[in-house]
């Protein structure tokens, strides 16, 4: 709607290093994106003449280099689950437009920087098998992420929405170990107050026993396979008990948006019987 589109505007207008353009239909923002090339689309699913799948469809066909970000309204959901098995990079409730927006943008628009760099040594990859541990350090998580991402990316020669999809797989699984096994922070804690989530986070960071934790980071990498184990040092938890990503009412909880984001880009997803360990795989198209 013309409110809602407004609103992501003024949004992302607070950021003044962006140039923002705002258009009433998919058809409008097709013909942008052919004549000068976005660094990222952001769009509703619901508009005139071109709904925001359609507008995937054309963009993943015609400018696949240029990721795509859903804003998803209350009753929308399998059309997201759809546009996400079709090539969006993410999407955001709009009931949460004020406080993910921006960041969501911001971390697309970092990854599509970052994809620039070091591609032709990585592009000649064979194999490769590697093992990380990572201290109680968020930092550490989110550039594992971005060098798995690369690795795979580069190796694979795809292109850049698919790097995309694959990298919000590997941070969605190393953020939960981050969050929910080294520091046992509680998902319904981020249902309800997402602000005094990180602060509590950041302060267990930095106590006994969340800081003496680490995250072991097992990946194999082969010309047919990726292979991306994460195993946390904390308590762990009943795999039984995870929310059904695919129930409507568990969508847009954080938990549920992450097990989905995982499920939707990789072909496997599969936890120990503990609940401390998770194996996300995929498999080269």
């Amino acid at each position: 709607s013309a409110v809602d589109r407004r609103l992501a505007v003024g949004l992302l207008q607070q950021n003044p290093s962006w140039i923002v353009q705002g258009v009433a239909d998919g058809a409008a923002a097709m013909g942008i994106a052919i004549q000068t090339p976005p660094d990222v689309v952001v769009t509703d699913l619901q508009m005139p003449d071109m709904d925001g799948l359609a507008l995937l469809a054309a963009l993943r066909r015609d400018r696949p280099d240029v990721p795509v970000i859903l804003m998803t309204a209350a009753g929308s959901e399998e059309l997201a689950i759809q546009a996400l098995r079709q090539g969006a990079a993410s999407y955001v409730p709009k009931r949460s437009l004020a406080s993910e927006l921006l960041p969501t943008v911001r971390r697309v628009l970092t990854a599509v920087s970052e994809e620039r760099s070091q591609q032709s040594l990585r592009s000649r990859l064979v194999s490769r098998r590697e093992t990380y541990r990572l201290e109680a350090d968020l930092g550490l998580h989110t550039s594992l992420s971005r060098h798995l991402r690369h690795l795979v990316g580069d190796a694979w020669r795809l292109d850049k929405t698919c790097q995309l999809r694959i990298g919000t797989a590997i941070e969605e699984a190393l953020l939960n170990a981050y969050y929910h096994g080294s520091l046992e922070m509680d998902s319904n804690l981020k249902d309800s107050d997402q602000s005094e989530f990180y602060a509590v986070a950041e302060r267990r960071s930095q106590e006994t026993p969340y800081r003496e934790r680490t995250v072991t980071v097992d990946v194999e990498l082969t010309p047919e396979e990726f292979v991306l184990t994460v195993r946390d040092e904390g308590p762990g938890f009943d795999p039984s008990t995870l929310p059904d990503p695919l129930e409507m009412e568990n969508r847009e909880r954080p938990c549920g948006r992450g097990v989905m984001l995982m499920r939707s880009f990789m072909d496997d997803v599969a936890y120990n019987a503990r609940g401390n360990e998770v194996t996300l795989r995929k498999r080269r198209a």
